[in-house]
């Protein structure tokens, strides 16, 4: 049997992206979202999603989505955690500064432990359903990051998390270079560590991970790629769709492509995603969110 997750990372990061993440889930297949506790669209994000149906079968799944990277500023005061935070009072851009900073002592792991417990409670405290942890650029596979994150799946009662490692191989049709296959190759080879000690901890994630090699540069033609390859068990495809890519190409300078994105899941006259529904169908692959790992563990 396949089963299929459709996770759409960086949730309350803009109201652009919180529009298109809602309509990804109403009008197509996305069923799971990840939320940052720190970004400048966190409030609008849970005022767009406290009347929609949360988890269950049917419903958007909502996870969180730690971040100590991509220019966002804390939930903790920028002086109590002065390691995480550039003159700015804001993370780091991207995760080689953040590794940097960690592994050389300039940032400890008692800030960083501090920061995570923070935006997991401002997200516990919107009295919402969290189905599941993942990271921002995937921090929480770096090592020394691993058991931090474990420790507080179990303080905390998540019983499920992402591991991103796509199989080394795999490209879906993107080509994505030497440089950016590298890097995806370390963090498969991290994830596929930090799944081992899942197991031992009783935590559940996906068997099979896709969007790492192509992310920000989905469109409807490489996720029908993804559909013909998946494999049996569960998948998750991750995703960053948005309604508004002008606006947020100035704001972001990532060159994510996020209207292609949301089309590529979303119920638009378009042929290419007529023909993804049609994969779904033929193949029998079956929709589920992170809610829906336990009960397909039970199956088993």
């Amino acid at each position: 049997m396949q089963y299929l997750i459709v996770n759409a990372d960086d949730f309350g990061l803009h109201p652009a992206i919180n529009d298109g993440i809602i309509k990804g889930w109403r009008d197509g297949f996305i069923t799971s979202t990840s939320l940052m506790c720190g970004a400048p669209a966190f409030e609008d994000a849970v005022e767009k999603v406290r009347n929609l149906p949360l988890a269950g079968r049917n419903g958007l799944a909502l996870g969180i989505h730690l971040t100590l990277v991509g220019k966002v500023a804390p939930v903790l005061p920028a002086e109590e955690v002065p390691g995480l935070v550039g003159d700015d009072g804001l993370f780091p851009a991207s995760y080689p500064r953040f590794a940097f900073n960690l592994y050389l002592g300039k940032t400890t792991l008692e800030e960083v432990q501090a920061e995570l417990e923070a935006q997991i409670e401002k997200a516990l405290a919107t009295g919402l359903h969290f189905t599941h942890l993942d990271s921002h650029q995937h921090l929480h596979v770096l090592p020394g990051m691993q058991d931090l994150v474990l420790r507080r799946c179990r303080i905390y009662g998540f019983k499920a998390v992402r591991v991103p490692a796509e199989a080394y191989g795999f490209t879906g049709g993107f080509d994505c270079g030497p440089v950016r296959t590298l890097g995806k190759w370390g963090l498969t080879f991290l994830a596929n560590r930090f799944r081992k000690k899942l197991g031992k901890h009783g935590i559940l994630c996906p068997d099979h991970f896709f969007g790492m090699a192509a992310g920000g540069h989905l469109d409807s033609k490489l996720v029908g790629n993804i559909l013909e390859q998946l494999p049996e068990g569960t998948s998750e495809i991750m995703t960053h769709p948005g309604a508004d890519s002008g606006t947020l190409k100035d704001l972001f300078p990532w060159g994510y492509h996020w209207e292609d994105e949301l089309e590529a899941f979303t119920s638009a006259e378009n042929r290419t995603i007529a023909e993804n529904r049609t994969i779904l169908e033929e193949r029998n692959i079956r929709l589920v969110n992170f809610a829906g790992l336990t009960e397909i563990q039970r199956q088993r």
